[in-house]
């Protein structure tokens, strides 16, 4: 899916995409960060409240009046438990080296779930790190939970007991501020995306801009046509070869169209030579023998002679009006006349090319009785003309010839049909109709179609046909009003 999308489209969601992941991760950091800050200061808090109980228990030990020792553990601190407890605000217990309780900060402990006697683990680890104590780590009712172990020694700094100072986590001051932080986080973040979509909508327009310019001026680049080069300001070094290699492409692509066209235009001439030698030859020939003949048989004594001298003069003249004939039809399409832009009615115009043609068959219709565009007069009947002679070629052998003519306004174009029922154009036939040289008929240069084609493209029109064998052709014509 992300492959087919455009690369600015790839630009601005991977611009939005890094937004959002760096936005979850910083989430994810602040999380983790609280959660170790709280971590850190319910280490520490612990930490002082169990100095600070020691050092309590301490200055007891020091001014009591009981001797220091393990036995009398319990009347030391048969009151003091409490004052120091309501002094730190705090609860400890007191349990001797082999882990039965021996006093407690809470009233009427046997009633509460204090245990009389510690672990077996606890005794352990506290025998393999005398000087460090011991800190479990638990969880109850859904908190954290800690209780230190330290040892209790007297004067000559020998253990005579076990301080237990439990302690229960609570966080709830952290998880409002860490809520609270995020929810501030989350309104930074939102103008963070708002602003990284506006940031990067224009980055990536202004990053694919460069390449829309060469991707437009690439679909507009044809070989017939003259075309642009790119001129783009302050390009990066990437663009600037691309825009280099495309304008140096161009240079290569001009000179193939001019080579190509002038070798079209070479290879036209000769075809046309050879069309209008091969036209020539054809009255030439009958003419040379005619000449011939009438040179060998001729009699200035003979009754007929003035008559054999007419019928001569009628078959020389009529071999001369062939010739003139075919030059005439190059020339129309050689040296076609220069463009008279005028503003004319086509309905009108086209009744009136009309008008030359006697045939009862020719029929004329249009919806409209004005169409106004800007055309040349003499070019338009040309082409209606043209048009009209080869659909009345293609009907001799019709039981019912019928040609219709149709004007008709399309939008902002003109629309001209001329449609017959005759014989049709044959598949193998259809790429050839347009060119100059082409004709199926037994007479004629086919010069006609290839005429109006040119006179048609002139005037940035169509012309295009639609034709089955045997029933019928339609040649349709197209062009600007304006």
């Amino acid at each position: 899916m992300f492959k087919k999308l455009s690369l600015r489209s790839r630009i601005f969601f991977t611009m939005i995409l890094l937004v959002l992941i760096a936005s979850v991760l910083i989430a994810g950091v602040t999380i983790y960060q609280y959660g170790e800050q709280s971590k850190d200061y319910h280490e520490k808090r612990l930490e002082r409240k169990e100095e600070q109980i020691l050092q309590s228990v301490a200055y007891v030990l020091k001014e009591t009046t009981y001797p220091v020792n393990a036995e009398n553990l319990g009347n030391i601190f048969r009151d003091e438990i409490y004052k120091i407890a309501d002094v730190q605000n705090v609860t400890f217990n007191i349990y001797d080296l082999e882990g039965g309780l021996i006093k407690s900060s809470r009233p009427a402990f046997e009633a509460d779930s204090i245990s009389n006697c510690l672990d077996a683990e606890v005794l352990n680890n506290l025998r393999m790190f005398p000087n460090k104590g011991y800190v479990e780590k638990k969880r109850a009712a859904g908190d954290n939970y800690q209780a230190s172990y330290t040892y209790l020694t007297d004067l000559q700094f020998k253990p005579i007991g076990i301080i237990n100072l439990p302690y229960f986590e609570d966080n709830s001051f952290s998880n409002m501020e860490l809520r609270e932080f995020l929810f501030r986080l989350g309104g930074v973040y939102l103008l963070m995306l708002l602003s990284a979509i506006i940031l990067a909508y224009f980055i990536s327009k202004y990053i694919t801009r460069s390449l829309q310019t060469i991707a437009d001026k690439m679909e507009r680049t044809k070989l017939t046509q003259r075309n642009e080069k790119i001129y783009i300001e302050n390009p990066t070094d990437e663009i600037g070869k691309l825009v280099d290699s495309y304008n140096g492409m161009i240079d290569e692509l001009e000179e193939s169209a001019a080579k190509l066209a002038r070798s079209e235009r070479e290879q036209a001439w000769r075809e046309m030579a050879k069309q209008v030698a091969h036209e020539i030859k054809n009255p030439l020939t009958p003419l040379r023998l005619t000449i011939q003949s009438f040179e060998r048989k001729f009699d200035p004594e003979d009754a007929q002679s003035e008559q054999k001298v007419k019928e001569f003069s009628k078959t020389v003249i009529q071999q001369i009006d062939t010739l003139s004939n075919i030059a005439a039809a190059f020339s129309n399409f050689a040296d076609m006349p220069a463009q008279q832009n005028e503003t004319l009615n086509v309905v009108k115009i086209v009744k009136l090319a009309l008008e030359i043609f006697h045939e009862e068959y020719i029929h004329f219709i249009s919806d409209e009785d004005e169409i106004i565009a800007k055309w040349d007069r003499t070019q338009l009947i040309r082409v209606v003309t043209n048009l009209v002679k080869n659909a009345i070629q293609a009907v001799p052998d019709v039981d019912s010839p019928r040609i219709l003519v149709s004007v008709a306004s399309e939008g902002q174009e003109v629309k001209i049909s001329v449609a017959d029922n005759g014989i049709g154009i044959s598949d193998d036939f259809k790429d050839k109709v347009f060119e100059p040289k082409f004709t199926t008929k037994t007479s004629g240069m086919g010069l006609g179609l290839g005429m109006v084609k040119n006179i048609v493209e002139n005037y940035r029109g169509t012309i295009d046909f639609t034709s089955q064998k045997g029933k019928g052709t339609v040649f349709t014509v197209k062009f600007p009003k304006e």
